[in-house]
């Protein structure tokens, strides 16, 4: 392995190194407090090759599409710090982004916005995603090397989410699309949402399952901690890739390409009590649904973020699901990981290969990215 750092450079939060780096996009780089040039984190060098870097959960929003909204769009910003960091419409705005990639090592982004339209009308519906797809491919369109995207897609109505995934992918280049964990409370593993799964199939493109908490729990998450997130997010996207698995829907579309936010939730750490669950009570499971494979053999064939905080927690996620299957995930510009790439280098048991598929490789290869 070979460092441009010694290995006591690596830490848990932003740092300067003493290396500096040009903006890629054109723009100047400045940091937020305004001094002009922001520190970079030092590239990652192993085996010889620099480790392309890449964050496939990271967010945006659009004040046209929120505009849609009428008085609902005072709901849809979350009550976080990096909220103004969301909006990315002029360049001085860009410019901050990109300082802040830079400061966590970043090369690019794959951004996203959190379905906030799933109850809208389908005219409501259809332009909040339109104005999102078009944005989102124009800010890749001039920063090609700083950015790319996952579609928004009106899934309420899925034959025209089918339509608009086809345009996103096909006409303006995104690579994908984020969905929420369930469409209003009703489960994509449904047989109604099939036709937008069979679409991101043949278009070779990835779904990006972005939680939106679990509403039914929200009397209970009342209180402190902000559990309706803690525990509501992470749990919402569990019971999506489980319904994924259960249901039969990974095998009926074997080349389907799903990304769990936040580590795919609470599923990496607790896998192995699915394989018990039709053994312990036959009386719950349908006999009609008879799996190809084990329950934790589907795993190896979603993809899920690295945002779990620990490398222990990282540690485990890639033992369960292998290396292969896992990508950065930082959820900025909401400040939950701060050091994404020193994240990496600290987990244990991590070969050089298995670092720089996780930093980058993987995504390029799952995304079609640029190499």
């Amino acid at each position: 392995m070979s460092w441009l750092l010694p290995r006591s450079s690596l830490h848990t939060g932003p740092r300067a190194h003493g290396f500096w780096f040009c903006g890629c996009s054109g723009l100047p780089v400045v940091d937020a407090s305004g001094t002009g040039a922001a520190p970079s984190r030092a590239p990652v060098v192993l085996r010889g090759r620099r480790a392309r870097t890449i964050d496939v959960h990271a967010h945006c929003y659009f004040q046209a599409a929120l505009d849609l909204m009428g008085a609902e769009a005072r709901s849809v910003l979350p009550p976080v710090k990096g909220v103004p960091e969301h909006f990315l419409q002029v360049d001085a705005q860009l410019a901050t982004r990109f300082a802040a990639m830079d400061r966590m090592g970043i090369d690019l982004q794959v951004l996203s916005i959190n379905p906030y339209w799933y109850k809208q009308d389908r005219d409501t519906a259809a332009a909040i995603c339109r104005i999102h797809n078009e944005s989102l491919a124009e800010l890749c369109a001039r920063h090609p090397t700083r950015l790319a995207a996952f579609a928004s897609l009106p899934m309420q109505f899925p034959d025209l989410a089918v339509s608009m995934l086809d345009d996103a992918v096909r006409r303006l280049g995104l690579k994908g699309a984020a969905i929420g964990g369930s469409v209003a409370g009703r489960d994509f593993a449904h047989a109604e949402f099939h036709p937008v799964l069979a679409q991101a199939q043949e278009l070779g493109v990835m779904l990006f399952i972005h939680p939106q908490s679990t509403p039914e729990l929200a009397a209970r998450f009342k209180g402190n901690g902000w559990l309706s997130n803690v525990i509501g997010n992470p749990l919402d996207t569990t019971i999506a890739l489980q319904k994924l698995i259960f249901e039969g829907v990974l095998d009926a579309y074997p080349e389907l390409k799903v990304l769990g936010a936040h580590g795919g939730g609470f599923l990496g750490s607790y896998a192995p009590r699915m394989d018990r669950s039709c053994h312990v009570s036959p009386q719950n499971c349908n006999p009609d649904i008879v799996l190809k494979r084990r329950p934790t053999e589907y795993l190896r064939q979603l993809v899920f973020d690295s945002l779990v905080f620990t490398p222990e927690a990282l540690r485990h996620l890639v033992a369960e699901v292998g290396a292969s299957q896992v990508v950065i995930g930082t959820d900025h510009p909401i400040p939950w990981e701060d050091d994404p790439v020193g994240h990496v280098m600290a987990t244990p048991e991590l070969s050089d290969d298995d670092r720089l598929a996780i930093l980058g490789g993987n995504a390029i290869r799952l995304l079609g990215l640029d190499a």
